[in-house]
């Protein structure tokens, strides 16, 4: 048995998708610890998987929660610049205490967020071999696909490559530092530069959880690329309590903005009057943000709660609003409910873009939020029915059912995968799992 570390960021959307995986490998016998600030041990320990703390001093208990709950003030490209200002600092440590603790815990290999660039050099430091896992929405660069910060249309025009190449360019400049951090670690360590943003990447096996079907088209990721469907384990979820006697039997509206973007409160109460006089319910999850006595009174009979147990909301809703995070809008999708967006920042507009581009949802912008925007985008998935009809096929799609990814099975395809990689130390190609699944 193989023992693995994990390297992801400490935000939950990360780590569910990590410790999902961690946990499956862990059923198959192998050893798994997640390598992360305090912040992530109780998320971690929860799980069942070990834990190893890093650079306790420079990351006490709370300082990973503090900058998270800064950025959850910002939205835009105020928010991307402070998210990557951050990068370079949380970069520099891991590079500087990854690699001995890593090794002294004797893992032979290692699972990375693709959002840990620093993952990759951590594993060629250790010459140990590393799998990307895209929890997010995909950073691999096509010149015919727009920056994840921008809820851009695809354009595969002279056009669109050329608003793409000015957008690429604009995260080469705010993220210029943590690729200099990257490159002085590479140097010190005698290892070969990246020369393109894709090298940041695995070599022997890329997975990622979102669907090909929820895409821009895709025309040059590596074959070593594999679209596994969602990395999703609901008995790994803490129970929360919920006032399920207080629903109606009416349209059930389900309202969240995550876990980080979630403190700016305007919205909230711009979703309630949106959503006054409907015939419908709706429920607000604060995700942690606020607590439902912080907040001023909101119009109509909202049910509001600091968190919600979403995956048993979003079985009975018929309608969610989100800021657009991958792991809501997979879960939404899973059970065939469209969405209306409100992306706030990092990738979410990126993934708005293709709620969009899928016809699954309506996107309002942060910029252009307002009460009459918002109840007109609600009641046009409310009662067009080809929004209902999208997202019951992209249902299909991350069930794979009776379509071409019916081989597949998400977090148990992943852990296929994983350990072909493990056992051969060759790259994984997704060809040759097609041909396997057929056999």
């Amino acid at each position: 048995m193989t023992h693995f570390g994990i390297l992801c960021p400490a935000s939950t959307g990360h780590l569910n998708t990590m410790t999902t995986l961690g946990s499956e490998l862990l059923h198959r016998g192998h050893r798994v610890t997640v390598f992360n600030f305090l912040d992530a041990k109780a998320k971690t320990l929860a799980s069942g998987l070990e834990f190893q703390a890093l650079a306790e001093d420079e990351f006490p208990l709370g300082a990973s929660t503090k900058i998270l709950t800064e950025m959850g003030k910002l939205s835009g490209l105020n928010a991307l610049q402070y998210n990557l200002k951050n990068v370079p600092k949380t970069s520099a440590v891991m590079l500087r205490e990854a690699p001995p603790t890593i090794k002294k815990a004797g893992v032979e290999a290692l699972l990375v967020d693709q959002y840990s660039l620093e993952g990759g050099t951590v594993a060629d430091i250790l010459n140990i071999p590393f799998v990307t896992i895209c929890s997010g929405l995909m950073l691999n660069r096509e010149p015919n696909i727009p920056p994840i910060f921008t809820t851009w249309q695809y354009n595969p025009t002279w056009k669109g490559r050329w608003r793409n190449r000015l957008g690429f360019r604009l995260v080469e400049v705010l993220a210029k530092p943590i690729r200099k951090t990257i490159a002085q670690s590479r140097k010190e360590w005698k290892l070969p530069l990246y020369n393109h943003p894709n090298d940041y990447y695995s070599k022997l096996a890329q997975i990622s959880q979102q669907p090909p079907e929820f895409n821009f088209p895709r025309q040059s990721l590596p074959p070593h690329f594999h679209f596994v469907g969602h990395l999703h384990n609901p008995a790994l979820r803490q129970p929360v309590s919920f006032p399920f006697e207080q629903l109606t039997g009416k349209p059930l509206i389900y309202a969240s903005m995550g876990t980080i973007q979630n403190r700016l409160l305007n919205v909230f109460q711009t979703i309630a009057s949106a959503c006054e006089g409907l015939d419908a319910q709706l429920v607000i999850d604060l995700g942690g943000g606020a607590t439902p006595e912080s907040l001023p009174q909101l119009a109509g009979n909202a049910i509001v709660v600091g968190y919600a147990p979403q995956l048993e909301l979003l079985q009975k809703a018929t309608l969610t609003i989100t800021h657009a995070g991958m792991n809501t809008t997979l879960e939404s999708l899973r059970n065939g409910v469209p969405m209306v967006a409100i992306p706030v920042a990092n990738d979410q507009p990126g993934i708005a873009a293709r709620i969009a581009y899928t016809g699954v949802g309506e996107v309002v912008s942060l910029k252009e939020l307002s009460v009459a925007k918002l109840r007109s985008a609600i009641e046009t998935v409310l009662t067009q029915k080809s929004y209902k009809q999208r997202a019951v096929e992209m249902q299909g799609a991350i069930l794979f059912e009776g379509n071409a990814y019916a081989r597949s099975g998400g977090v148990k395809h992943a852990a296929d995968i994983i350990e072909q990689v493990v056992l051969t130390g060759k790259p994984v190609l997704a060809s040759q799992i097609s041909n396997q699944s057929q056999i």
